[in-house]
């Protein structure tokens, strides 16, 4: 009865380990070039302080995420653009949003422009 005990314990740590061995190897798999964005920093466009050039940009970047989530060239594909494009298109919608208002959301400010550079990273 403990022999079989200790026997299981000792097949389920080895299914454990083999597993995470799993996770951490393909974690190294397509990994990307380019170093994450700066979410923890202040994007470009925060730091813009003409609200019309600012709104622009984030309208440029969000019909680009749009056109690409739409595409069935990045929804067949196996890269990650399709949903790098989606997280954009969400984010710079919100800050375009609060930008229609007047209101500078430098947190979805700093995401559009960072799943917006990662969805153009994927798509090279």
């Amino acid at each position: 009865m403990l022999f079989e005990g200790l026997k299981r314990s000792a097949i389920g740590g080895l299914c454990v380990l083999a597993f995470a061995g799993q996770v951490a190897a393909a974690d190294l798999i397509d990994v990307p070039t380019a170093s994450y964005c700066r979410l923890a920093t202040t994007s470009d466009m925060a730091l813009n302080e003409n609200i019309g050039e600012v709104k622009t940009e984030v309208v440029r970047m969000m019909d680009e995420a749009v056109a690409a989530a739409n595409s069935s060239q990045w929804l067949d594909s196996s890269r990650p653009v399709f949903v790098w494009a989606s997280e954009a298109k969400v984010a710079c919608g919100k800050a375009y949003g609060y930008l229609k208002t007047n209101y500078r959301d430098e947190d979805y400010l700093n995401k559009c422009e960072c799943f917006h550079s990662r969805m153009v990273e994927y798509m090279n």
